[in-house]
């Protein structure tokens, strides 16, 4: 019987560090290289019922990416993103306690977190999944920086059926480049983020155009893009 543990111990040592390996493999390459795909546009041009479908991106390197879109993208969705280590812990707390209140359990991720879960997971959601996710996102701060980060989420959020990145989704909502986005456009792109598919940019509700002027003084409030270069 202690033999059989010993081996149990030692077989699962060596499976754990087989992931981890296996893990670096597949991050730490993305430091330099682009992700040719990921899971979500797997899953959407799987699961597609429009037999037309096509993936739409075009990638952008971080020189390219318009500055005043990428912090309207970062207002939007994580304004502490060049200060954590790529987890909120204080909005994932008041989540928890707000559904220990009888609320409804609301997402905190932050960018880091959702690079993670587009690039390597399935769609859905489960407890399994959030552990995976978690792991990526640790490996990710630890080796890409938040430069590159920030960089592969512009170039992978989905903005539209088959539209994946700033300069697809320029040219889908509003038929030019993101280096010519007014500032506007980019704030109405960056609030549709929540819900890309119901939301559209260039024809916005009053909600969207809400959030967009929102997000623009708050752009003010962070000191503009020069609240950007935190992330050198």
């Amino acid at each position: 019987m202690k033999k059989f543990k010993q081996l149990f111990i030692r077989y699962l040592l060596l499976l754990m560090l087989a992931m981890i390996l296996l893990s670096l493999i597949v991050v730490v390459p993305f430091r330099w290289l682009n992700p040719p795909i990921t899971m979500v546009m797997m899953d959407r041009w799987l699961y597609s019922s429009n037999d037309n479908f096509k993936l739409k991106q075009t990638w952008l390197s971080w020189d390219d990416i318009p500055k005043q879109a990428a912090l309207a993208v970062v207002t939007a969705e994580d304004q502490l993103f060049p200060l954590h280590q790529g987890f909120d812990v204080d909005s994932i707390m008041k989540s928890f306690r707000d559904s220990d209140k009888g609320g409804k359990l609301r997402g905190a991720s932050t960018i880091s977190q959702q690079v993670a879960r587009n690039v390597y997971l399935w769609t859905g959601r489960s407890w399994l999944r959030k552990g995976i996710e978690a792991w990526f996102t640790l490996l990710i701060e630890l080796t890409w920086g938040k430069q590159r980060i920030l960089e592969v989420y512009l170039n992978i959020a989905e903005w539209g059926e088959g539209v994946f990145g700033l300069e697809a989704a320029s040219h889908y909502h509003f038929e030019k480049s993101a280096k010519q986005l007014s500032p506007m456009q980019s704030a109405l792109l960056a609030s549709s983020l929540p819900s890309p598919l119901r939301f559209d940019p260039a024809r916005p509700t009053q909600h969207l155009r809400d959030r967009a002027v929102w997000n623009l003084k708050q752009q003010k409030r962070l000191d503009g893009v020069h609240w950007l270069k935190q992330m050198d």
